[in-house]
């Protein structure tokens, strides 16, 4: 089954992604002892079904139990989210995506986040981005 995009989860199953994202791969009990302000077993092993349904989620046998992991990868998953913030939040505009975290940072940049900072965006500019 093909997955929609991760934009179309409710809290509680972003909640579950996240918690399968953090740990790898999980049994029932082990995602609702994660989630804040747990549900019951049933109502987690409820979202954890419809997330498979939805194509998000797969599962296998271990023993007894089922272990539930994410089927998308987290780096494809982190660049889909932060799309979706940029054209959402920021009508597109990288730069000004960019500018609000260095504005909104608690602490100020090291040197050589500066530099790696450089180099990145030096490399972005060669790549025609």
């Amino acid at each position: 089954m093909s997955h929609s995009p991760l934009l179309d989860l409710s809290r509680r199953e972003r909640q579950i992604v996240d918690v399968l994202f953090k740990l790898g791969k999980a049994s029932a009990a082990e995602v609702r002892a994660q989630l804040p302000d747990a549900s019951s077993y049933s109502a987690v092993r409820a979202l954890l079904r419809i997330l498979e349904e939805k194509g998000h989620v797969r599962h296998e046998q271990d023993g007894p139990r089922y272990v539930y992991m994410a089927t998308v990868p987290r780096e494809s998953a982190k660049r889909s989210a932060l799309r979706h913030l940029v054209q959402t939040f920021f009508e597109g505009s990288t730069t000004q995506a960019i500018s609000a975290l260095l504005d909104s940072s608690p602490s100020k940049l090291s040197d050589a986040d500066v530099d790696r900072l450089g180099r990145i965006l030096e490399e972005a500019r060669k790549r025609g981005a």
